[in-house]
């Protein structure tokens, strides 16, 4: 007999003073008509904008471990703070073989029409690489035609007196970047100075 479907549900609210009774009610219902194996109940009490929710985590953390097989989410925008954010996740779990439910808005990946979801949003997130990559190439370029050096400096052989005046700003306060900027050299070179 094959094994059941180990379900990961996860809610989220904004504040503390809100409940997920509502989201965990409506997502233990859902798994429990298809009949799978509620692994976990994943809850967060914070705004989704916020880069770090301990639940979040974990989840993600326990989909890496293979012990999750779908996560079922209430709405998107419970799960995933910005569209980026939404694409990133989607496209870790199909790497990983994990499908993704939205309860309440129909996209279900476990079914061959939520395969579509995926490739969708693949396309958006490969399309977004490529407007990145092309807005990067552009801006190299227009940096060559301004006559702007790229890259990091070279290494120069620093003067005694250089070395002096590089350790006299680095008492004052002065950071490694800064003194480095200053006498156009390498952080490294700034940093070897300072350690003689």
């Amino acid at each position: 007999m094959p094994r059941a479907i180990r379900a990961a549900l996860y809610a989220r609210v904004s504040t503390q003073g809100q409940s997920t009774k509502a989201q965990e009610a409506e997502l233990n219902r859902y798994a429990s008509v298809r009949g799978w194996a509620i692994q976990q109940t994943y809850v967060d009490k914070m705004s989704g904008a916020k880069d770090h929710r301990p639940a979040l985590q974990q989840l993600m953390a326990d989909c890496r471990r293979r012990k999750v097989d779908v996560v079922v989410v209430w709405k998107f925008d419970r799960f995933a703070r910005s569209l980026r954010h939404l694409v990133t996740a989607l496209e870790e779990f199909r790497r990983l073989g994990v499908n993704f439910i939205s309860a309440t808005e129909g996209v279900d990946t476990t079914v061959p029409s939520g395969e579509l979801v995926f490739q969708i949003f693949g396309a958006i997130a490969q399309f977004e690489r490529s407007l990145i990559s092309e807005r990067v190439k552009a801006g190299l370029s227009e940096a060559r035609r301004n006559g702007r050096r790229l890259g990091r400096p070279a290494n120069k052989e620093l003067s005694a007196l250089e070395i002096s005046v590089i350790r006299k700003e680095r008492r004052k306060g002065a950071t490694l970047r800064q003194i480095a900027k200053r006498h156009g050299a390498s952080v490294w070179a700034v940093q070897q100075a300072c350690s003689k």
